[in-house]
């Protein structure tokens, strides 16, 4: 668990970031390279067996595409980790879809959102059929959208998603609840129980 001093160090580095500060840049990696390589883990072990993309090369790509944002407003770990979550989210598309074009169509499988709630784990993720559905419900319902990102490609808990969209842990567990059902009819076309 992160620590109070971490994570004021880590909110103001993000700041001095921000403003553009290159030592912050350098300062930052070592703060957050392990929730990173959570995050990733959590990716990676999601993925079908095989899965070529490393836990490693994930962190380093989203670590140096997070870092080169200008424009970012940088308030705080949950924001940054949100903002992660969404990258690596981005480069596994980019990965399954790279992999799926080298295969002529690739062999799809369906997913089960089951187990982002923790209630079974299922191997062989298909992270392109979640994206494309993710996609669908984003324009819908964009924060919707975001609690899903968040909980089920970040790893992130209903507190951090909360503090990231700056909205009550009830109101997060009322979006995942919706975004979660509406999800697993559209991937699966089943009952999500």
């Amino acid at each position: 668990m992160e620590s109070i001093v971490d994570a004021e160090a880590a909110t103001q580095l993000l700041i001095d970031l921000g403003r553009g500060d290159d030592a912050a840049r350098e300062a930052m990696l070592p703060l957050v390279y392990e929730e990173l390589r959570r995050l990733a883990r959590y990716y990676i072990g999601r993925e079908r067996p095989g899965h070529t993309l490393q836990p490693t090369a994930l962190v380093h790509e989203a670590y140096l595409r997070l870092i080169d944002q200008r424009k970012v407003d940088w308030r705080n770990r949950a924001q940054f980790l949100g903002l992660a979550a969404g990258m690596m989210r981005r480069i596994l598309v980019n990965h399954a879809r790279d992999r799926a074009a080298a295969k002529r169509g690739g062999d799809g499988h369906k997913v089960s959102l089951r187990f982002a709630d923790g209630q079974g784990e299922r191997p062989g993720v298909n992270v392109l059929a979640v994206s494309l559905a993710l996609d669908r419900l984003a324009s819908i319902d964009a924060r919707k959208a975001r609690v899903v990102e968040l909980k089920f490609f970040g790893g992130l808990t209903t507190e951090e998603i909360g503090q990231a969209l700056d909205v009550s842990v009830a109101t997060v567990e009322r979006e995942w609840s919706f975004a979660r059902a509406w999800l697993f009819q559209e991937v699966e076309g089943g009952d999500p129980g």
